[in-house]
Order: structure tokens, then C-alpha cells, then sequence
């Protein structure tokens, strides 16, 4: 596991989140703590309309601790180049809208960012790596018939 992994992985861990994480990619890692900040953003919102100031500040806290810790965090601006730094200043963004909306107890910049996180978080589930299939002896998955001249296919030796 590389630095920049561990660190979404204890990111992740501090704001109390699913089991699974020690054992997930890179990629579903990421796409995990997308899940965590939208959760969080919801929850702020409910308190929010609740008029429950404690469990709003601590949403937001956690939604913020996401997307810093986690998301902001593991970008990689020497291999994502201008995508990365577009997408720190966006993190950027996120995190004032956070803050402004728990200062000013605004719902709206919690719908902006909410939308933003889903947006992103629907992006980078399109971009998955292929998870290869798992092997099962003697199953051809295509339905294609076994090649002729394989001696494996015929059980020869």
C-alpha cells in the first residue's frame, strides 16, 4: 500500500466509516470516501433543517475531514497533472462552501456540494478498472466451444 493510500485509508478510518477499507483498491478506496462525504452532507443538511446545531457542526466536520484528509490528500499532482490541479482547487472550493454554510447555517451550499461530490463520485465510478473474472475450471463463460487442438480441452496429456 503506498503512502498516498494509507493516508485515504486512515483518513477514511478517523470519521467513523464501513469495514472494508483496509482491504479495498485504490480506486474503490477513493470511491468510498466520495460515498462518506455525500453521507455526511446529507446528514448536515437534515440537522440543519432540524435546527440541530450539534449534529450539523459535526457533519460538516466529518464531510470536510473527507474531502481534506481523504480526497484532497491523495491527489497525485505529478502523475494527474492539470486534472489534479483542477480538482484540488475544486476540493478547495467544496471546503469554504462547507464552512460558509455551517457559519451562515445555509442549506444551500450544502446542495452545491452535495451535487458537486455526487458528480464526481459518478465520474470516477465510470472510470473503474476492469476487475478480472474469476477462473472456473472446465466453464467456458463465452459459450464458445473448447478449441480442437488444445490437448487441456481433450484431457490428454
Amino acid at each position: 500500500m503506498n503512502a498516498m493510500t494509507k493516508h485515504a485509508v486512515n483518513a477514511y478510518s478517523q470519521v467513523v466509516v464501513e469495514s472494508g477499507v483496509a482491504d479495498a483498491d485504490p480506486h474503490k478506496l477513493i470511491l468510498m470516501l466520495f460515498e462518506g462525504a455525500i453521507k455526511a452532507v446529507a446528514k448536515a443538511r437534515l440537522a440543519m433543517t432540524k435546527g440541530e446545531i450539534a449534529p450539523k457542526c459535526e457533519a460538516i466536520a466529518k464531510a470536510i475531514a473527507i474531502v481534506q484528509e481523504g480526497l484532497q490528500l491523495s491527489l497525485d499532482v505529478k502523475a494527474g497533472g492539470e486534472l489534479a490541479e483542477n480538482l484540488n482547487g475544486l476540493y478547495e472550493y467544496m471546503i469554504h462552501r462547507l464552512v460558509f454554510a455551517n457559519l451562515k447555517n445555509q442549506v444551500e451550499p450544502l446542495d452545491e456540494v452535495g451535487k458537486l461530490l455526487v458528480d464526481l463520485k459518478n465520474a470516477w465510478a465510470a472510470i473503474a478498472p476492469k476487475q478480472p473474472q474469476p477462473e472456473m475450471a472446465g466453464v467456458v463463460s463465452d459459450n464458445t466451444p473448447p478449441q480442437r487442438n488444445s490437448a487441456v480441452s481433450y484431457g490428454k496429456v
